[in-house]
């Protein structure tokens, strides 16, 4: 079995292992491409199995399922396409976003990134990595217990075409853009969670992600692909607490 077979391998016991394990993946079926930029890619379907692929380590590492609280610690590190999906946890408790930016640029400085927006959310804290010029590369995770950081699931591994998982590098063009993404967004809240807008449409490789909004406050996060308009939603993320912006 080549290198290559075997990505593939992993990649697609992990996502028989996660399938319905409530990881916040909705497609949205393309219909045509509307000059409003409203949310003409609008069939959305039953959540779809996904996978995590970081070297085994699913989402239940982080509190997803069975775990809830997000008290189980993930140790990592793993490898993925010969660059690290994680940074070993060095158990002292994460507590602060400015202690979790620390941990994130540790992981960062690897891959020659800098930290840009940290999030603290109930269950993790949530970094967004930048390249030197400030464009935005990938997202991470820091576990507030042990300290660990790994590349986020879902979008950062899946869709990211430059830092995620080497079989889905460069595997789609990008045609939707920020203000479609914007719109598919809107539709999918209008529908799923009533009562919530989206924020702008922040372009990572191959993706934009977004802020998900009440009454103008953040609450959590989502995902379009910037090939197929499919729509992800963070769903691990737990209560959103504070954020320090780049």
């Amino acid at each position: 079995m080549t290198s290559a077979q075997k990505q593939a391998a992993v990649a697609l016991a992990a996502a028989v292992a996660l399938a319905g394990a409530g990881t916040g993946v909705w497609a949205a079926a393309q219909s045509g491409r509307a000059g409003d930029t409203s949310a003409s890619r609008a069939a959305y379907l039953q959540p779809t199995p996904s996978a995590s692929g970081c070297g085994g380590h699913g989402p239940s590492d982080w509190g997803m399922t069975g775990d809830r609280d997000g008290r189980g610690d993930w140790i990592g590190p793993s490898m993925t396409g010969g660059h690290p999906c994680g940074l070993s946890g060095n158990g002292r408790p994460v507590t602060s976003i400015s202690q979790a930016e620390a941990r994130a640029q540790d992981f960062a400085d690897r891959l020659g990134l800098r930290v840009g927006e940290v999030m603290q959310f109930s269950r993790n804290f949530y970094a967004e990595l930048r390249t030197p010029s400030g464009h935005r590369a990938t997202e991470v995770l820091v576990h507030p217990r042990s300290g660990a950081v790994r590349l986020e699931y879902g979008p950062a591994m899946m869709w990211n075409t430059e830092y995620g998982m080497p079989m889905h590098r460069n595997a789609a063009q990008e045609t939707v853009s920020a203000a479609e993404a914007r719109g598919i967004a809107r539709h999918w809240l209008d529908k799923h969670l009533t009562g919530r807008t989206p924020g702008d449409a922040e372009a990572f490789p191959g993706y934009y992600t977004l802020h998900t909004l009440r009454d103008g406050r953040v609450t959590g996060m989502l995902s379009v692909h910037a090939g197929t308009g499919q729509v992800w939603y963070h769903d691990w993320h737990g209560a959103f607490i504070a954020m320090s912006e780049d």
